[in-house]
């Protein structure tokens, strides 16, 4: 207990948290894509091998973790790729989606698809009136199409591929095609998601579908539910974490928090957390050492704004880009230790950068080098976002 009679939960007890809840300890490893996806809530799908590598890294038998997740997207659909929280596309249960959608979606598509109304008026293009029209005429060919291309759908809906200037007279100035972004504001309105890619796991090119139907929530409601299950998993969180990871404002996370009753713990930090009125146990080391290399983008690299409890300040410009995007990392008991990379002839090689890992980390990650490069096979992985250890590494 604090001095303010509040439970304490240091970085120990986060990283075994983080350990046994984000499946990455031996003990707490997986039976299949979806128990991993439940887990952390959401995958980062920016990045098409993040999806796959996210999973195979927390899977018991990690060989399985591509046909089994490419079963859970396009067979099974248990798993939804779709736009969500900060305008950026992940990976969810499906009985997450509608969720995501009332949560964070109807706002953003909002915001999307005046801008493209405004885009096409400034460039002298057709109005919403014919946008209507032919985004009906897309729906109905995809519906009947089952999945497709921007180019397929463009075959049946000709008007598809009518183009207009962007930002005329400005130094990014381009010709945008109403396919592009019409697809991409269906998308975020929750009409229609990404499908099978056009080549194999690794590639960003995607058919797309008819979104599955689902309920539509109360907004304030799914805030609260989405916020409650990523406390389950992330959970201690600062306000500041749980404003970023949702994009909301912070008005709303503060009423999804006093509506679940999210309770305040102490920090290490000196800070305050919030975790679930059910969550205030103190929870135990997963009680073996463990080691784990995550993809670029991973969920658990991703989830928290302020990570100096998990990846030591001194580490940040070797394993981010000059984004904030996470390369690949090394983790050694519930904290970023080095980064990987896989080069040419299909090598995983690494390095750790914290000293204080020591020589216990080097076997453990070297079995988990081994473990990545049986999932890899054939498949060759260059990260969407590049950082310098990542390049250094695959030279």
């Amino acid at each position: 207990m604090d001095d303010g009679g509040r439970r304490h939960i240091g970085t120990e007890e986060r990283r075994a948290r983080l350990a046994l809840r984000h499946r990455l300890a031996g003990t707490a490893r997986a039976a299949g894509p979806e128990a991993v996806a439940e887990a952390l809530v959401a995958l980062h799908g920016t990045d098409p091998a993040t999806v796959y590598l996210a999973v195979a890294a927390r899977l018991a038998e990690p060989v399985k973790a591509v046909p089994e997740t490419e079963r859970a997207l396009y067979e099974d659909r248990t798993l939804v790729r779709m736009h969500g929280m900060r305008h950026t596309v992940f990976v969810f249960p499906a009985d997450l989606t509608a969720v995501v959608h009332a949560s964070t979606g109807l706002m953003v598509a909002a915001r999307e698809r005046a801008s493209l109304l405004k885009d096409m008026a400034k460039a002298g293009a057709p109005d919403a009136a014919w946008l209507a029209e032919v985004e009906a005429s897309a729906l109905s060919a995809l519906a009947r199409r089952g999945q497709a291309t921007a180019a397929e759908l463009a075959a049946d809906e000709p008007r598809l591929r009518e183009q207009f200037v962007y930002a005329a007279g400005k130094s990014y100035e381009g010709v945008h095609t109403v396919s592009t972004r019409l697809l991409r504001v269906l998308g975020v309105e929750g009409k229609v998601v990404r499908g099978r890619p056009l080549g194999s796991w690794t590639s960003s090119q995607f058919r797309w579908a008819v979104a599955p139907e689902h309920p539509e929530l109360d907004e304030a409601g799914a805030q609260s539910e989405l916020l409650r299950r990523w406390l389950e998993a992330c959970g201690p969180a600062t306000e500041a974490d749980l404003k970023w990871w949702t994009g909301w404002r912070v008005t709303e996370v503060r009423r999804a928090l006093t509506t679940i009753g999210a309770q305040t713990v102490s920090l290490d930090e000196g800070t305050t957390g919030f975790v679930t009125r059910d969550d205030t146990e103190p929870v135990s080391d997963p009680g073996e050492p463990w080691a784990a290399l995550l993809p670029a983008l991973d969920p658990t690299a991703m989830a928290w704004q302020h990570r100096d409890w998990y990846l030591a300040p001194e580490l940040r410009p070797q394993l981010f880009d000059r984004s904030g995007n996470v390369g690949p990392t090394v983790w050694w008991n519930g904290r970023v230790v080095g980064g990987w990379a896989q080069r040419g002839d299909g090598e995983i090689v690494w390095r750790v950068l914290d000293p204080t890992a020591g020589r216990e980390a080097e076997p453990t990650v070297a079995a988990e080098a081994e473990r990545l490069r049986r999932v890899l096979a054939e498949a060759r992985v260059t990260p969407r976002f590049r950082t310098p250890l990542e390049k250094e590494l695959s030279a």
